[in-house]
């Protein structure tokens, strides 16, 4: 009943105020919530064999960080967009991240043509972004360049002239010292990465002593590999080096099926993930490829844990690009709290300052002053990489002999000369 000393349009205008004033505070509460949210857009080939791992580790990270109380109780959450490994859905999707779903940072991509596309969107839309897997040089050398326009990109990622490096140091002491090999092919597929790539092979391969006898680039669409190995046979290189990533099953298919006598050594992505030997029906038996951590390999004492929990939780080991998607979640979580603070150039400003132990070993970044400004740093005590091969179906480290498991073992086609 309406009390009799208020009239009913008196009584129901402040019954109409009351219920606004509640509904403003819900909304404020639930604006509040969502500002507490620390969101991570996470854009990636969810249906390629070196791309998949990277939204599942990223959310990985995240379910571990929010299960100890998350970033001084904000919570992490994971937004995740498949690319389909095209660089014009890329761009679409990180339009959305940022205008629609209103995230903070991006991890983006494996692929480098798909990361150089990405690049000036950041820019564009002063949003913080990391590749967890992508190598061109051009992507932190654009930082370099136009470090005002382009400081929102970081590379977490070696670039591919560090992989070169890492392929040669590892090429030094497993062929050249005990094998006893003089001479190479350069065997890589055409694209921005190995560009450089193949520019650092040519230069640091003969001074570890061996001889580059030719150079082939192939077209990633390249189904038939025959006329590719009867050239390298032809050359009679003692080792292939390789620079292979959306390509990787049909050459390592065709070099066993073919039997093709000489030993693939490199890069090859797809090789990182725990379901080639499946994919290859075990033709991947023999190949030695560089990795920045791998199954059972104690990188760090984090590698191992994650490693074998993507493992019982996703029923396989993650590709290269998983490891370092799982550390930059960790990274940037660390760069939040320092800067106590998602706002962008505040966000920046802490990645830049870096010193984070992951599962490929200690992260950080280099400055303005060098030429792959935003760059993770290669060498010894930060991130050198590994070798690794495998061997009866499983993935082995045999370089660095600090984690080591067993020595190179080619199958019977390979002619090799041992010690």
């Amino acid at each position: 009943m309406i009390p009799s000393h208020r009239s009913p349009s008196t009584w129901l205008a402040r019954a109409f105020l009351g219920a606004t004033a509640l509904g403003l505070l819900a909304t404020a509460s639930t604006e509040a919530l969502a500002a507490d949210t620390i969101k991570i857009g996470v854009i990636a080939e969810a249906q390629a064999i070196a791309g998949a791992s990277i939204p599942q580790a990223a959310q990985m990270a995240a379910d571990e960080i929010n299960a100890k109380g998350g970033v001084d109780g904000r919570k992490i959450e994971i937004v995740t967009y498949d690319n389909h490994s095209s660089s014009a859905d890329s761009v679409r999707a990180f339009q959305r991240a940022v205008n629609e779903d209103k995230v903070n940072i991006v991890i983006a991509s494996y692929i480098s043509e798909v990361v150089l596309a990405l690049e000036p969107w950041a820019s564009r839309l002063k949003t913080p972004f990391v590749t967890p897997g992508a190598a061109s040089n051009e992507i932190s050398k654009s930082v370099h360049a136009d470090y005002a326009k382009n400081k929102y990109t970081f590379h977490g990622y070696l670039t591919s002239a560090a992989l070169a490096l890492s392929v040669c140091d590892a090429a030094k002491e497993l062929l050249v010292e005990q094998k006893h090999m003089k001479s190479a092919v350069i065997m890589s597929e055409d694209a921005a990465w190995t560009t450089p790539l193949d520019v650092g092979y040519e230069e640091c391969l003969p001074k570890i002593g061996l001889k580059v006898l030719d150079h082939i680039r192939f077209s990633p669409d390249t189904t038939d590999f025959t006329p590719i190995f009867n050239k390298i046979e032809a050359a009679k290189p003692d080792v292939i080096i390789t620079g292979i990533s959306h390509v990787g099953v049909q050459p390592t298919v065709q070099w066993k099926n073919q039997q093709v006598p000489i030993p693939m050594f490199g890069i090859s992505s797809q090789a990182t993930n725990s379901t080639f030997g499946k994919d290859t029906n075990d033709a991947a038996n023999g190949v030695l490829y560089q990795g920045v951590s791998g199954p059972g390999v104690p990188v760090t004492p984090k590698s191992v844990p994650f490693a074998d929990g993507f493992k019982t939780k996703f029923g396989n080991f993650p590709s290269y690009a998983g490891y370092t998607a799982y550390d930059e979640v960790y990274y940037i979580a660390d760069a939040v709290k320092r800067a106590g603070s998602t706002e962008a150039d505040k966000l920046i400003e802490a990645l830049e300052k870096t010193d984070w132990e992951g599962t490929i070993g200690r992260v950080q970044f280099y400055g303005k002053d060098d030429p792959f400004t935003h760059s993770i740093k290669y060498g010894s005590g930060l991130i050198t990489g590994l070798m690794l091969q495998w061997q009866d179906g499983a993935q082995v480290a045999v370089w660095p002999k600090e984690v080591a498991k067993t020595q190179i073992k080619f199958p019977n086609f390979i002619k090799v000369t041992a010690n």
